[in-house]
């Protein structure tokens, strides 16, 4: 099968200041999540290794993860957080290059109150001068920034790429179209890839089931293939509606039909080779 490794997972010492974003129904992730806890989950499910990925908007995140990375070998890569729309961001992008672990930067785009964040001059600016660095960028949006995503890596034609959570549709609401076209469009840009993750917690947390989620993997499947699609947990935040095992093996069902070489793109190879690993 090869390595498999979980593309997207998060880490952090709790405090209500940094991580406002969790209400009362998201108790359950209201605690330290730190790499042994993840070391156990891994281990249960027979994951090789991980990428972790940035849960604040801070310098002091990106070098945090980095530390714990360079602790912890299973910790294969991180995507990290630099302020893209600074002048200066280059100057923060030439110091954490030099830690091999960075592979990518994320913003958290869909808590931005303008949806057209993403198309600013000074974002793009910052997006530019990833590629001089190596380095690939995250996209997090809801399904409804797709179209000014299309936009967005239309201008940015040599920058790797990688969608977090599917885009986010509205998978509560079982709808698929827009978000089915829009996705199938961005996904011929073959400088994209996408992360199978995210999709319990944009269905109904409780009620949600393997068979609600199935056509939205086959839409990706369809439109990025195997070679551009990867497997990530979005653990903890996956607790609220599913533990980090049951989502393991439901990405594994989905893949089962699959051709041995085309699981382990899913399940790692992809991940590998996007993020350098």
């Amino acid at each position: 099968m090869g390595v498999i490794i979980d593309a997207h997972h998060h880490l952090w010492k709790y405090n209500i200041q940094d991580y406002g974003w969790m209400g009362e129904e998201m108790s359950a992730i209201r605690r330290d999540f730190l790499p042994r806890d993840l070391r156990a989950q891994i281990d249960a499910a027979g994951v090789d290794g991980v990428v972790t990925v940035q849960a604040r908007q801070k310098i002091e995140e990106t070098e945090w993860l980095l530390g714990l990375a360079a602790d912890n070998d299973f910790m294969n890569g991180v995507v990290g957080w630099v302020p893209l729309v600074s002048p200066g961001v280059r100057s923060d992008l030439e110091r954490f290059a030099a830690h091999t672990k960075l592979k990518a930067v994320r913003h958290v785009l869909h808590d931005e109150g303008d949806d057209e964040y993403i198309l600013r001059d000074d974002f793009n600016a910052g997006i530019s001068l990833l590629k001089e660095f190596g380095l690939v960028y995250d996209i997090l949006i809801f399904e409804r920034h797709l179209r000014q995503t299309i936009e967005f890596v239309d201008r940015h034609p040599d920058q790797m790429f990688v969608v977090d959570h599917v885009a986010k549709p509205r998978i509560k609401d079982n709808m698929i179209s827009p978000w089915r076209e829009n996705i199938t469009e961005l996904a011929k840009r073959e400088n994209v890839f996408c992360k199978v993750s995210g999709m319990v917690t944009e269905a109904d947390w409780k009620s949600w089931t393997e068979e609600q989620l199935r056509p939205y993997f086959d839409v990706v499947l369809s439109a990025f293939g195997p070679v551009r699609l990867m497997f990530g947990s979005d653990w903890p935040v996956c607790l609220v509606a599913c533990e980090y095992g049951r989502w393991h093996r439901v990405v594994c069902d989905f893949v089962a039909e699959l051709s041995s070489c085309d699981q382990a793109r899913i399940l790692g190879g992809t991940a590998a080779e996007a993020y350098n690993l």
